[in-house]
């Protein structure tokens, strides 16, 4: 990291010393995080080191506070940060301790758009003080797999735009977790230019929930329950169920087509009554997410092409084709 750059990162630390805020202090060292090179980690803990003054001190309990150590314990640009920052909170004004000790007081979930290609997941906090309430949320793209694309901590009031509905905090947190661990796999996945700078204050506050389910399970398969009364309506939704996986939320025209017409004739072997079902079975799941009129006519498009594409073997995929010989 250049002379300036350390220049200015001592010189905002000398600015939150003055403002005594844990959380402005987080989202900075979030930030100045994000802006380091991996090459350029240890040269800059140097510096800091070699500093030795307050504003390098706290620069370094708030870089390890925002970078905690994996619980492996394997070396790391984390590991680095914490193995950096020994014993420099105990040098520094008391409210610098209350970094990362925070307190969760509610989780939520749902749609970020009416298709749900998009979820998101939120959390709210505050400190062991009681003070600086905050909330955090992450989006979650389905279409890319479930994997995090953007993060922002904000007032808690922020919540009351979002439409989210309250779930239990360990699960919400688990999804954040499962959703950053699923980008990390992910060579070139497309996020959001400010995700990087919120990312470690995001997975720190994940982390910090007690409870933690891993995997998260999502319950709106299991909530469902407007199957129609009709036969082989059980039989075609646990194809749906199938299909929708571990993302539910996420039902829009394009799905429903992919579902209906190239999945279903793909993938699944039906019964006849199973077949008829399927277009009932839809339209009801179809009110269920939410009743959009776009899904609902693209279910009218695609549900009389149904028993057609079934009949035709060409369509159907080696597995099927194996599995069809085996009954």
């Amino acid at each position: 990291m250049s002379t300036t750059a350390f220049t200015t990162a001592i010189a905002q630390a000398r600015d939150l010393l003055r403002w005594r805020s844990p959380l402005r202090t987080e989202l900075w060292a979030a930030r100045l995080a994000a802006d380091l090179e991996p090459d350029q980690v240890e040269p800059f803990l140097g510096e800091l080191i070699e500093d030795g003054g307050a504003e390098g001190r706290l620069t370094l309990a708030a870089l390890a506070a925002v970078n905690p150590a994996s619980e492996a314990g394997a070396v790391s640009e984390a590991g680095a940060y914490v193995l950096a920052a020994d014993g420099v909170v105990e040098t520094l004004p008391g409210w610098v301790r209350r970094m990362g000790r925070v307190t969760c007081e509610g989780g939520w979930y749902g749609k970020a758009d009416p298709y749900g290609e998009q979820v998101l997941a939120a959390l709210s906090f505050r400190y062991e003080n009681g003070k600086e309430p905050h909330l955090l949320v992450v989006g979650i793209d389905q279409a890319s797999g479930g994997l995090a694309v953007d993060a922002v901590v904000e007032e808690v009031k922020f919540l009351d735009d979002l439409g989210l509905r309250a779930e239990e905090p360990g699960a919400v947190a688990g999804r954040v977790l499962d959703a950053f661990e699923l980008g990390d796999r992910i060579m070139g996945a497309v996020v959001a230019d400010t995700l990087a700078a919120v990312r470690p204050v995001a997975i720190s506050r994940a982390r910090a929930v007690p409870d933690l389910v891993r995997p998260a399970p999502d319950d709106t398969v299991s909530r469902f329950d407007e199957l129609p009364d009709q036969p082989g309506a059980r039989e075609a939704f646990e194809k749906l169920a199938e299909f929708v996986g571990d993302r539910p939320l996420w039902w829009s025209p394009a799905r429903v087509t992919q579902f209906l017409t190239s999945w279903l004739p793909r993938e699944a072997i039906l019964s006849e009554a199973g077949i008829a079902a399927m277009p009932d079975v839809v339209r009801a799941w179809s009110r269920f997410s939410g009743a959009h009129p776009a899904v609902l006519a693209q279910v009218e498009a695609d549900a009389p092409r149904l028993p057609a594409l079934m009949a035709d073997e060409s369509l159907a995929s080696l597995g099927k084709r194996i599995a069809r010989n085996r009954l």
